[in-house]
């Protein structure tokens, strides 16, 4: 921590008592959770605490279900609803992403690391993965010890069948409890809003990975789990077995569905398939409904609880988002870069904050109704309140349709977009650093736009000591230079960039020398506004963390409650708690319809509550004028463009060295730098991450601490 900083206000870092005992508790409940998962394979959780707590936990109100809904449901959704409190308190620790004052035992966890097949993570991730490896491992070596210790000869004999018969079909069994078990953490990565990610200082769009991993090893379990039982059926001649569909227990038909539909799925998830047609894959990948839907069906609502949890916030956050992107957001204006690249900004209300290095997903209709984009957001919800701003580079065919359809001359006076987010990290540590060494490749450089505007904040407006920058780009033509230009904040001025210690190493490496037609001017389009559109605001207001919190617990609360009541007095008459009488099946399509009506009714109050609080503030800046160079000399948008425009760069242009026909000597700078505390960010090539995060774990210089951050454009 910065020596002139002042004593840190209560935040993460444990001062506070309250964030120290949520804290506390949900490590508790996490450790209890995982311990869970460990017993689970063994003798001794199935034979004596599994009946026992079925005993205690059993109900005419929840039935056999109860002891599922305490042992693996309720902890986590309990361990979500706690963290949003945690990250609601967290969040209102005054200026903590600015201070400093992060929590240190977390920040030397969130270090990241080169591991060879996972590329760069964090020592969290890192642990988090070994763990899940090692209880893989663990869980399928204790089923098939304790499966293969019962089957003897004279116990196949028994049955009929031959010993290595009976061990496939214990293996395929086993193999289904495993799937099971990665199938319950599959959509926490996806799940983008979440609470648990944020709690352990990790992120969606860094987490992705983990979700394509785990959906390849859940197909491969589950195809491997029916193909043994189809052999087995064969060899048993039993084949019929495909076809039946049991009243109670278990049904194979459900299953076989619940397999067609994920290998359907799988085959479209390629990289080949999803770049060349992506249509494909976005439809065929809401086939994950079918899939989720039959599995339900095949193993019954009781069994379906252990991997109930991670489904459940999943779809919270789903229908989420579903309610943000139908609203069309004000778009206001365009920058338009000759190296295809293009600035859009949007109205947003004073009430949405973000951090920097966060990102929004895009979808503009005109050029594709499904497709939706990430981008990494370049404003600074502190330095520009009213405005967000989002950098896209024509990398790609969507992107290059944009660019064109801007940047033509008969260019479009008006475009709809809808968005999702932002999301990014709840907080970020830059001011411990006495340097900020930041290494872009082309687009990379937009996450760096975002932090840059967020040192002009603190030293602008907080009066915080802030590090020095040196920005390294490396762009392969001059004409992407012009990239540089936005880094000026469209409602500041290059005065505000010299009170910064910045300076800029441009390097151009398909170039020897400056182009001689070099055009660096940028071209700024307004649109038309509609009184439909929207300024962008946070789905759930300001205090979204208590809304989410809110929304977790009270669904759940109330699916309970229905749930309770039908059992009681409808199934339990019937069934008597035996799983004997009443349809599994049907029991199941009433629990799937109850999670489904209970979220919508609680997410849709909690959104319409939030969208009527911020309609106000949202129509006095939509009605704002300052839309067209019509506007008002008293627009904030107009004065601040135009202002932007007549002002002299050189202020500026003095930070920029542009080195041509060469590539930086990452390794050279880097251990040049003799501050005591170097932070090394990296955006770009995976090479060039790569090789960054490669210098600095080194060991060769103990002052280089690589910091990594995603991003997308």
């Amino acid at each position: 921590m910065d020596a002139q900083t002042s004593a840190p206000p209560p935040s993460r870092n444990g001062n506070n008592p309250i964030t120290a005992v949520i804290l506390a508790l949900v490590m508790t409940v996490f450790v209890g959770y995982l311990f869970i998962w460990v017993m689970t394979p063994t003798n001794v959780y199935r034979q004596i605490w599994l009946p026992d707590i079925r005993v205690k936990a059993n109900s005419t109100y929840f039935g056999a279900q109860g002891a599922s809904f305490l042992i693996y449901t309720f902890p986590v959704l309990f361990i979500a609803a706690l963290g949003c409190l945690y990250l609601h308190l967290a969040k209102k620790s005054r200026d903590n992403h600015l201070k400093g004052n992060g929590n240190k035992r977390l920040a030397i966890w969130k270090r990241p690391v080169i591991i060879k097949g996972l590329g760069v993570v964090s020592r969290i991730e890192l642990a988090f993965f070994l763990m899940f490896i090692a209880l893989l491992v663990w869980s399928f070596a204790t089923y098939l010890r304790i499966g293969f210790a019962n089957i003897t000869l004279q116990s196949a004999a028994k049955s009929g069948e031959k010993v290595w018969e009976m061990k496939l079909e214990t293996a395929a069994l086993r193999l289904g409890l495993i799937g099971n078990v990665c199938l319950c953490f599959l959509f926490f990565p996806v799940t983008r809003g979440s609470s648990v990610l944020q709690l352990f200082g990790l992120t969606s769009e860094a987490s992705v990975k983990y979700h394509i991993w785990l959906g390849h090893i859940v197909m491969t379990l589950f195809t491997a789990h029916g193909l043994c039982y189809i052999i087995y059926w064969a060899v048993t001649h039993n084949l019929s077995e495909i076809l039946k569909w049991e009243k109670t227990g278990i049904s194979n038909v459900a299953g076989e569905l619940a397999l067609l539909a994920g290998l359907v799925l799988w085959a479209t998830t390629y990289p080949r398939i999803r770049r060349k047609m992506f249509e494909l894959f976005f439809y065929t990948h809401h086939l994950y409904i079918l899939f989720i839907f039959f599995f339900v069906l095949h193993v019954g609502i009781g069994y379906a609880c252990i991997m109930l949890p991670g489904f459940y916030l999943f779809m919270i956050d789903r229908y989420l988002r579903f309610l943000q992107s139908r609203q069309r957001v004000r778009l206001v204006s365009a920058r338009i870069l000759s190296c295809e690249t293009v600035e859009l900004n949007f109205s947003k209300s004073r009430g949405l904050s973000y951090t920097p290095t966060s990102i929004m997903f895009m979808n503009v209709p005109s050029i594709s109704k499904l497709q939706w984009h990430p981008f990494t957001i370049s404003s600074n919800s502190n330095l520009e309140p009213e405005k967000l701003s989002v950098i896209i580079k024509g990398e790609g065919s969507w992107s290059k349709k944009l660019y064109h359809m801007l940047s033509s001359p008969t260019s479009v006076d008006r475009l709809d977009v809808s968005i999702e987010g932002p999301y990014g990290p709840t907080s970020t540590d830059f001011l411990r650093h006495d340097l900020l060494v930041m290494v872009s490749g082309g687009s990379g450089i937009t996450p760096f736009i975002s932090i840059i505007r967020e040192l002009i904040y603190a030293s602008e407006t907080l009066k915080s000591k802030t590090p020095e920058i040196l920005l390294i780009s490396a762009f392969k033509h001059s004409q992407d230079l012009t990239i540089l230009d936005l880094i000026l904040p469209i409602s500041g001025a290059p005065s505000q960039i010299s009170n910064l210690s910045l300076q800029i190493e441009a390097y151009v490496t398909r170039e020897k020398q400056p182009t001689t037609q070099q055009n660096k001017n940028i071209q700024t389009l307004w649109f038309k506004p509609n009184p439909s559109d929207a300024a962008i605001t946070p789905i759930l207001g300001r205090n979204s963390w208590l809304w989410l919190g809110a929304i977790i617990s009270s669904s759940f609360i109330i699916y309970l409650i229905f749930i309770g009541i039908l059992t009681r007095y409808y199934i339990f008459p019937i069934d008597h708690n035996t799983n004997k009488i009443y349809s599994s099946s049907s029991k199941s399509v009433l629990n799937i319809l109850f999670i489904c009506i209970c979220i919508i009714i609680t997410a849709t109050t909690a959104f319409l509550w939030n969208k009527s609080k911020n309609a106000k503030e949202s129509t006095q800046i939509q009605n704002m004028e300052g839309a067209t160079p019509t506007a008002s000399p008293n627009s904030w948008i107009y004065n601040a463009d135009r202002e932007l425009e007549s002002l002299p760069l050189q202020a500026f242009l003095q930070t920029v060295n542009v080195h041509y026909g060469e590539r930086p000597d990452l390794k050279r700078i880097l251990f040049e730098r003799k501050e005591s505390s170097v932070g090394v960010l990296a955006c770009g090539p995976k090479k060039m991450r790569h090789e960054v995060a490669n210098i600095c774990s080194s060991g060769l210089a103990a002052n280089l601490h690589f910091e990594s951050i995603s991003f997308s454009w």
